[in-house]
Order: C-alpha cells, then sequence, then structure tokens
C-alpha cells in the first residue's frame, strides 16, 4: 500500500518536518512493515508559463517544430533561474495554442531519469528550457502533446512554482500489508495505525461523508444467493446512491492526479478517478454504473452453469456457480468484488451515475479472482475484509465528489441493504494477556489499548468482554486480543530471553545418526543435494519396485506439476534430475546425495480419506487417530548418485571413472557414520545395470540396492553410460543396528599372511564364498578380503578363479604357519562344502 503523505496528514496529525523515514519508522512499531519511498522526483525551477507566440518551422527530416516565446515570468522580473521573462523554447508537440498557460521547465531543473534540463541548441535555435508534457513530469502516460494547465482547470500566474500547483511536491511511502491487516489498505486504516504509534489525533475520513436518508426502495436491490459458500451469505451490505446530471468530460483535479500517481494508481477520468480515490480513502471499494445503461434494478446472486459475462476489460468471461453476479433484466453486470462489466461502464456520454458499495463475503471473491485470473484492486480488499458499517458513508462520498468535481446533483437518498450479524463479544480473562506474552501488564493498560483500537469493552466478573470494531475482521479470539495489546503498549516491553533447554534431553538416536551420515558423506567430498518430493507414475514404478511388481503411489490433489503429480517412491528419480541439471551447465564430474523422504502406500489401500477438523476446535484422540491412519508410510532414505570422473586425469595419472565400487564406497561411508554392518550381497533391480546390482541387507533383512544404472535409462536422462548409484532404507539401517558399537582392541602379536585361489562356478557370488571361508577359519581370520577375479586361460570353462588375501592373528601368542595353513584350508573346505570351491594349483 502507498499512502501519499500529505493525503496521510489529512486524516492523522503529522509534526512539521516529518519526512517519510519518519513515518515508516513509527508504523514499524505497530508492525506495518516498510518497503520504499516514493516520490516524482523532480528538481525545479518548474514554473507556469504563458506561450507568446510560435512559428512553425519544417526540418529536412520531415518533422515540424514549433520555434515558441513563452512568458516565464511577471513582465519585468527576473525568471527562476535566472534569466529574462521570455524565453524561447524549441517544442516538437503542436497541441497547443497562442495564450496557453503550460509548464515549463527551465535551465537547472531535473525531470524523472534523471534528466536536466539546460540551454542547448537544437533546430538552428537555442532553446532556453523545455515545456513539458504530462509523462514527462510523472502525472501521467500522455505522452502525444504538452501538458496545458486548462485541461486540468488550471489558471495560475505565470511564474508560480509548479511543482507546488500540481502536488508534485508530495512523497509516498511504501508499506508491506499482510493478510490479516487488510483495513491497512487504505489512508484511513494507515492514519489510525499512525495514531495508535505516535499518540497523534486521528480524524475518522468517514465523517467528511454527509450523511443522508437510507431506504431499500430508493433503488431496487435483491440479494438472492441460494447458494452460500460455507453458509455466509455472498453480499450482506449493498448500497446506492443516484449522481444526475455529471459532466465526465470535466478534468480531474491536480492534486487527485498527483495522489492516485503515488498510490500507484493511474488517472482514467474523473468520474472512475473518484471512485478509486474514495477506495484508497475508505478501503470499501466502489462500482459505478451508468444509470441510463440499466435495465431494471440489480440483483445479487451465484452464476449459473455456462454463463457467460464480458468484463471491463474485454474478455469473456465462462462463469462459474461459485462466482457471485450483479445482474439487471438482461442479465451480469458485473462480476460482484472483482470488476464490472463492459455494457454499463461509466464513459464519455455517461450523464447520470449509479454509485454502488457492497460488502462481499471473502471467501468467494478470493476463489473467484484467482479462478479467472483478476487480481484486481477491489478483490485485493474484499478478499482480506472491509468494514461493513461504512459502505453507505462511501457512496456519500462518491455522490459528494461527482457534485462537486463533476457538476452532478445527488438524490436526496440512497438505498440500502444490511444484513450483517452483530459482532459476537470475545471474554478476555484478567491476567491473560501478561500470561501469553508474559509481560505485565495492568488491567487499565489492557483496557485502554483495546479501547484505542475501537472496542467496545464491558467488565465483568474476572475479565473483559470485548467487542472488536467492525473493521478488524481478524480480531476472531482472545489470543488475537493479546496480541493486540502487545502490539500497541509496544513489543520493546516483551523482554529478550533464551529459554533453558530442559536437561537430559537432545537429539534422538535417529536423529544423531542421520546427521551423521550426512557429515560424513560430505565431508567425504559428496554435496548434499534437496530436490522435490513428486514424481511421475513410470518414475515410481520403475524406480519404485525391485522386479517390477505394481506399486501404488499417492497422487496430489493440487499438483504443481502436472508432469509430476504423485509423492515419490524413490529418491533416485530427484538425483537424476539434479544431475542431468547440472550436466547441462557443464559440471561433468558429480558425487551427489540426498536423505529424504519416500512415500510407500500400500496397494489397494485408500489414504487421505479421512474427514479434515474444522480450524477453530482443537482435534480429539480419535479424528487425530482417523488422520494419522490416512498417512502412508515416510521412510527417510538416502540416495547417492556418482557420475563422471572419482580421480581426474593429471600428469602419471589415469582418470578413473565411477563404477559400482564408488556406490559401495558409499555403503561403507554409511557403515562408519551408523555403526551397522551392511551386507552387499549379488541382487537384482528393473532400473540397474544386471551383474553390477549389489542387494544391500543388515542382519538379514534387505534395506537398498547399490550399483549401476541401466545404460538405456542413462541415456534417456542425458546422462553418461556409467552411473553409479545407492538407495537405502536409513531409518531401516539404524532400527536394525545394535546402539551400543563393539570396539575390538589392536592386536599387538605378530600376524600371518596366506592368499587362497578358489575355482567356483562363473555364478557363484564372491560374498558367499567369502563367507564359507571366513565361517570355516574360524576366530584365527582377522580379516578377508577379495583381490583378483581371473577367467581365461587354465581354468575350466564356465568357471573363474577368485584369489583372497587372509590375514590371521591371535590374541595370545604368536602363530606358527602350520596354524595359520590349517585355518586357510579349513575355510576352503567349507567353501568345497556349500558351494563346491576347489583350490587353484
Amino acid at each position: 500500500m502507498r499512502v501519499p503523505l500529505s493525503w496521510l496528514a489529512e486524516y492523522v496529525e503529522l509534526v512539521p518536518g516529518t519526512t517519510p523515514e519518519d513515518v515508516h519508522a513509527a508504523l514499524v512499531k505497530v508492525g506495518l512493515e516498510e518497503e520504499d519511498v516514493h516520490t516524482f522526483d523532480l528538481e525545479g525551477p518548474i514554473v507556469v508559463g504563458e506561450v507568446l507566440e510560435f512559428v512553425e518551422e519544417p526540418q529536412s527530416n520531415g518533422k515540424t517544430i514549433r520555434w515558441c516565446q513563452v512568458r516565464v515570468a511577471p513582465d519585468g522580473e527576473t525568471a527562476a533561474d535566472g534569466g529574462p521573462a521570455v524565453h524561447g523554447v524549441v517544442c516538437g508537440a503542436r497541441n497547443f495554442f497562442v495564450g496557453d498557460k503550460v509548464v515549463v521547465t527551465l535551465p537547472g531543473a531535473v525531470l524523472p531519469g534523471p534528466f536536466p534540463i539546460a540551454a542547448r541548441k537544437t533546430y538552428g535555435h537555442v532553446s532556453d528550457g523545455m515545456i513539458a508534457s504530462a509523462r514527462e513530469l510523472g502525472l501521467g502516460e500522455d505522452h502525444d502533446g504538452i501538458l496545458r494547465l486548462s485541461t486540468l482547470g488550471i489558471d495560475a500566474p505565470v511564474g508560480t512554482d509548479a511543482i507546488a500547483l500540481l502536488g508534485l511536491d508530495d512523497a509516498a511511502i511504501e508499506i508491506n500489508v499482510t493478510p490479516d491487516r487488510g483495513y491497512a489498505f487504505s489512508i484511513r486504516g494507515v492514519a489510525r495505525e499512525y495514531a495508535h504509534a505516535t499518540g497523534a489525533r486521528f480524524r475518522d475520513p468517514v465523517e467528511q461523508a454527509v450523511p443522508v436518508d437510507v431506504s431499500p426502495d430508493a433503488f431496487s436491490v435483491v440479494i438472492d444467493d441460494v447458494a452460500p459458500i460455507r453458509g455466509r451469505l455472498g453480499s450482506s451490505v449493498f448500497a446506492t446512491r443516484i449522481v444526475r446530471g455529471v459532466d465526465p468530460t470535466r478534468p480531474t483535479p491536480a492534486w487527485m492526479i498527483a495522489r492516485l500517481k503515488l498510490a500507484g494508481i493511474r488517472s482514467i477520468s474523473v468520474l472512475v478517478d473518484i471512485t478509486n480515490y474514495v477506495m484508497l480513502e475508505l478501503g470499501q471499494p466502489i462500482h459505478g454504473y451508468d444509470l441510463d445503461q440499466l435495465r431494471g434494478g440489480l440483483v445479487v446472486r451465484r452464476a449459473t452453469p455456462g454463463e457467460k459475462f464480458t468484463t471491463l476489460d474485454g474478455k469473456e468471461r465462462t462463469l462459474h456457480v461459485e462466482d457471485l453476479v450483479v445482474t439487471d433484466d438482461r442479465g451480469p453486470i458485473g462480476l460482484g468484488g472483482v470488476m464490472g462489466g463492459a455494457e454499463t461502464e461509466m464513459s464519455e456520454a455517461t450523464r447520470n451515475v449509479l454509485v454502488e458499495a457492497a460488502n462481499w463475503d471473502p471467501v468467494s471473491i478470493a476463489r473467484t479472482a484467482r479462478r479467472h485470473k483478476l487480481p484486481s484492486e477491489a478483490a485485493k480488499r474484499y478478499e482480506r475484509g472491509v468494514d461493513p458499517e461504512i459502505a453507505a458513508a462511501a457512496v456519500s462520498r462518491v455522490a459528494q465528489l461527482m457534485v462537486d468535481l463533476a457538476g452532478g446533483t445527488a438524490d436526496d437518498g440512497g438505498s440500502l441493504i444490511q444484513t450483517t450479524p452483530a459482532r459476537q463479544a470475545i471474554l478476555l480473562p484478567h491476567g491473560f494477556v501478561s500470561a501469553i506474552i508474559g509481560v505485565e501488564y495492568t488491567e487499565a493498560e489492557v483496557h485502554d489499548a483495546l479501547a484505542e483500537i475501537g472496542g467496545a469493552i464491558t467488565e465483568v466478573d474476572g475479565g473483559f468482554s470485548v467487542v472488536p470494531p467492525a473493521w478488524r475482521p481478524d480480531l476472531t479470539g482472545r489470543e488475537e486480543l493479546a496480541e493486540e495489546v502487545a502490539r500497541l503498549i509496544g513489543y520493546d516491553r516483551i523482554p529478550s530471553v533464551l529459554p533453558v533447554a530442559p536437561p537430559g534431553r537432545g537429539l534422538t538416536r535417529s536423529q544423531r545418526l542421520r546427521r551423521r551420515t550426512a557429515d560424513t558423506l560430505a565431508a567425504a567430498g559428496s554435496t548434499e543435494v534437496l530436490s522435490f518430493p513428486f514424481a511421475s507414475e513410470s518414475e515410481n514404478a520403475l524406480f519404485g519396485s525391485a522386479d517390477g511388481a505394481p506399486v501404488a503411489s499417492v497422487r496430489i490433489a493440487n499438483a504443481l506439476d502436472q508432469t509430476a503429480p504423485f509423492l515419490r517412491r524413490s529418491l533416485v528419480p530427484g538425483l537424476v534430475g539434479a544431475a542431468r541439471r547440472n550436466l547441462s551447465r557443464g559440471l561433468t564430474d558429480l558425487d551427489l546425495f540426498e536423505i529424504g523422504t519416500v512415500f510407500l502406500p500400500e496397494q489397494g489401500r485408500s489414504y487421505g480419506s479421512a474427514e479434515l477438523p474444522v480450524g477453530n476446535e482443537k482435534p480429539g484422540d480419535e479424528v487425530l487417530a482417523a488422520l494419522d491412519a490416512g498417512i502412508p508410510p515416510q521412510p527417510r532414505h538416502l540416495g547417492a548418485l556418482i557420475v563422471g570422473d572419482v580421480v581426474a586425469k593429471q600428469p602419471g595419472q589415469l582418470a578413473v571413472h565411477a563404477s559400482i565400487a564408488d556406490a559401495l564406497d558409499v555403503v561403507r561411508q554409511v557403515e562408519l557414520a551408523t555403526g551397522a554392518r551392511i551386507e552387499a550381497v549379488q541382487g537384482s533391480h528393473q532400473a540397474m545395470h544386471p551383474g553390477r546390482t549389489a542387494e544391500l541387507r543388515v542382519s538379514g533383512t534387505v534395506v537398498g540396492f547399490a550399483g549401476e544404472l541401466l545404460p538405456t535409462i542413462a541415456a534417456d536422462a542425458d546422462l553418461p553410460r556409467v552411473v553409479a548409484l545407492v538407495e537405502l532404507d536409513l531409518d531401516a539401517v539404524i532400527a536394525l543396528t545394535e546402539p551400543a558399537v563393539e570396539a575390538h582392541a589392536i592386536g599387538t602379536l605378530p600376524a600371518a599372511t596366506q592368499d587362497l585361489s578358489l575355482i567356483v562356478a562363473v555364478d557363484a557370488a564372491a560374498a558367499e564364498v567369502a563367507a564359507a571361508i571366513r565361517d570355516g577359519a574360524g576366530e584365527l581370520l582377522e580379516h578377508l578380503a577379495v583381490v583378483d577375479d581371473y577367467r581365461g586361460q587354465g581354468v575350466p570353462a564356465g568357471a573363474k578363479s577368485l584369489t583372497f588375501a587372509l590375514r590371521f592373528r591371535a590374541a595370545d601368542r604368536t602363530l606358527t604357519a602350520a596354524e595359520a595353513s590349517e585355518a586357510k584350508l579349513a575355510g576352503a573346505a567349507l567353501a568345497h562344502e556349500r558351494v563346491g570351491a576347489t583350490i587353484r594349483e
């Protein structure tokens, strides 16, 4: 909301010399956040001039200029720039005549841009200044010709300061208005808030309107809302007033144009400008109809299915049955609370005006404005709540201005329908405000603060009964009243005290291990990413099921992206998308990970069907249980993706590309962080490379997979052929891991090392062979690692040779070579028994 200071000063006392910064500082105290300061960015001398004569001179470029003699100071006096009273000025416009009063920017002036004015030679003359257009002065967008003061109804003496004359010396402050403070979308509301902040005297602009007799019979209006939303009537107030004999061609006064411009609204015509002016002044949107174009009385109703209507912007719109429309005998002539219709708009031919001010249901207006993408100034105010008691005053204020500025005559009375329910009293117990805010307020302070906002306060047994003012629809309970007391008395009264954490509490074990896992991976060189938790149905089917079995997905009711309308079952689609974006920007070597929730609904079960509780009541245990039952399982997974070079090419070192080994290294990092023992065995996944996929297990339970993405899928995602991937159910890993991590003593006695090469079937898993060796070798075996997988000459067809490096150590003695060999052969024997392994000679 932009608030011109001269306008604000009409309704609240501003100390002389008050700057926009001072006003901002005061409003910040009562919770209105400052945004900006707006001015016309003009510097004088800019004066009223009179065109004495001009000569039209055709130019070689096809243009015709006027060489003008303009009086800029009274005869015999020095001009404001120190020059003569008559200046020679070159002007390209041709819409003025001898004797016209114009605005002349003299040398030394500065126009918005900034555009400094100086005497300069052009078209064979020295132009000693410039005759300005409305756009050059910042008054409007008209740049077809210069500004003739007679079109504004101004006849000021030559040499008068035009900046002050046109109101261009004003400034406006801009504030951010939150959704619950709709009253601040008006000069009236901001003036009241400034009075709260400074104690300055407030003068209500509603009191400027001349009261008139109102009657439902003055003009026929019927409210026929047969389908109210949430039981609230679409329009609870509807006021009208008729003004006859207006002259729509009269100029809008310069002061009104300047104020509207500073407030962010362009001047259109005197009739439209008056309705916009009163809307900004009171916060009550106004609509004016050309009375002679109306057919019969007005009816407010909901639109019928398929009904069409052309709004003021010239667009035909298909209406929804929730839309509120204002109709006459021909059909819709206005989209209630949002925008009027083209057939009955005020124009240059209008002579009689029906002025309307209504109060509309905020929910209806908000839905209509978004449905039709019409964020009008009126809708912005109605959806936040407008004072229902000022409609009659607003139409009277408009009628008064139309009489004064457009030469009309207002009818003696007006119509008014008002069905607004009475505001309910709120019980505010003594001590409640102090308890909830944490500041000791006296009962007198509480009473005075609430009285200051216009509340009707009655002292009752144990507290106050408070009826909030009509212009504050956001005050609905005692908590809001407590917040209002704290705001008006001052937030500086609230002490800044850091809460003390209760002893014995902190992060849970799961939280600690999740954070430690993220820290470990980041310390190892990975980059954590955060992707949107949405996926397409095909992505969930591909990555959410290892064997291709059908899976269920949760569809989002109002998806941000219609190509991804489901909650994800896997972290892989997000990681693939992140890698694709980064690769397209030239980042070819990526090591990414993400820890986040996935959503795993059960097949055939419905979720989200529980009835939502109403917003102003605490839900009971049964309601909460039903809501919990309607939420699918949401375990936290860890996903990682590695692509490109894990070791860059350099002198003496070839590049090392990402592979399944790097995926398994991520698994080892998770083991270090969590203390888990994750077993990797040969596995398969429909999205992963056959033979290069490991199934990950903890205590025999499958917790994820690691390996390389299927090359065809990688190609479809514009990724390199080899993409290393890991996805782990981190919650399951933590749950299956013993809380206590056993630390083994470091052996101090000498170790015995031996190698063992076994011939096994080509499809035998190395992990299964290693497990057999470990079990057979017994407790003397300290370490085992696969160091070679050979298939070729000397190995039978259909078989492979696996070589294991073994390290033996005893805790109480130095092992002999015989003891180590005996343990090794025991391991080989068990491997032969389990998988048919034979020792390679």
